[in-house]
């Protein structure tokens, strides 16, 4: 269940938990695996590119067009070379936009891009957690095939305890293990 020389393309979208995606870049880089971590406009008022960077030892990617680094666009090379995405934090707002098929960012255009499997970990609000249309958005995704880490419950950062923290970073890890030891090694 080794994840070395395993590449995977960490998704951090916007939300307090991010601050979780930064300890799971690390745990998967101690494990062995090289993680390129791309960080969404709102990710990044969460948390910096600097953090990941120097967990990763590599860029971060942040912009859909950087025809320096990507000349055939982030999406399509980073999709590519990833044995496995993970979105974690994955939004309410990632979450609609995946289930609709949206690319108008950079994570959403590498997900349709992306033809190795995909996990997404939700973190947010218990009141958003609750909503039909993100349940919908959740059932929609696993019926495509995304692999959904569930949240659990807890303390949330809006003060109150409910279901929606991100899981935790070694059970991530643990699931990325899993998926990828059904897979063999390669691309694609």
């Amino acid at each position: 269940m080794s994840i070395a020389e395993r590449e995977i393309v960490l998704g951090v979208s916007g939300g307090i938990a991010a601050y979780k995606a930064a300890a799971l870049a690390s745990t998967l880089v101690q494990r062995g695996a090289g993680v390129t971590a791309l960080l969404t406009r709102n990710a990044r008022k969460f948390i910096g590119a600097a953090t990941f960077a120097a967990l990763t030892g590599r860029p971060v990617a942040t912009r859909s067009f950087d025809p320096g680094r990507y000349p055939l666009g982030a999406h399509i090379e980073l999709a590519a070379r990833a044995d496995l995405v993970i979105v974690a934090p994955a939004s309410a707002d990632f979450l609609a936009k995946a289930a609709g098929g949206a690319a108008d960012d950079l994570l959403t255009t590498l997900i349709l891009c992306a033809e190795c499997p995909v996990l997404v970990a939700p973190a947010m609000n218990a009141a958003m957690w609750a909503k039909a249309a993100v349940q919908r958005n959740v059932d929609r995704l696993a019926a495509d095939g995304f692999h959904v880490i569930p949240p659990g419950s807890g303390w949330l950062s809006c003060r109150k305890e409910g279901t929606g923290r991100m899981a935790e970073p070694d059970e991530i890890a643990a699931m990325i293990e899993q998926t990828l030891a059904a897979r063999p090694a390669g691309r694609g």
